[in-house]
């Protein structure tokens, strides 16, 4: 709060000044931003065809969620690897929300953030979404460049 007070303080009623003062004065912070939006532009090009196509064909048919993720792993490394996809998952919704201010996909890496994480009706939200014809569309359409077998939600 400070900080905005003493910006105001300082600018008085020039803020496009201002605002070019500020980014003279952080053009490191400038540079490490556009290349973080850089690479989380690139990633999601590259990551959101990838998951698509991982998603077995059958995985929206049933009402309720049937297998357990690592099921077949060991209690405790079962729950190291929740956690770890867990925290991963809130990582990118946060970064999502601070693309939303910068240039970045925000949204995008928000949605890909909370299909990691683990909420109560999540699958019933993902079910919903994907039932969308035009969501379904553009996902079979990646499944089927990648060669992959049609999703099936009916």
């Amino acid at each position: 709060m400070q900080t905005l007070i003493t910006l105001k303080q300082m600018c008085g009623s020039l803020e496009g000044t201002c605002m070019i003062e500020w980014m003279k004065g952080h053009e490191i912070l400038i540079l490490w931003m556009t290349g973080l939006s850089i690479i989380t532009f690139v990633s999601t090009l590259t990551a959101v065809p990838w998951l698509v196509t991982r998603i077995p064909s059958h995985y929206f048919l049933h009402k309720r969620r049937t297998a357990k993720l690592w099921a077949d792993q060991h209690p405790v490394v079962r729950a190291i690897l929740l956690m770890i996809k867990n925290v991963i998952g809130y990582l990118l919704i946060a970064a999502g929300i601070i693309m939303l201010a910068i240039p970045g996909q925000g949204m995008l890496t928000i949605l890909i953030g909370i299909v990691l994480i683990d909420i109560p009706g999540k699958y019933r939200a993902e079910r919903w979404i994907v039932r969308r014809p035009t969501v379904l569309r553009s996902i079979n359409w990646l499944r089927r460049y990648a060669g992959k077998a049609p999703l099936v939600v009916r």
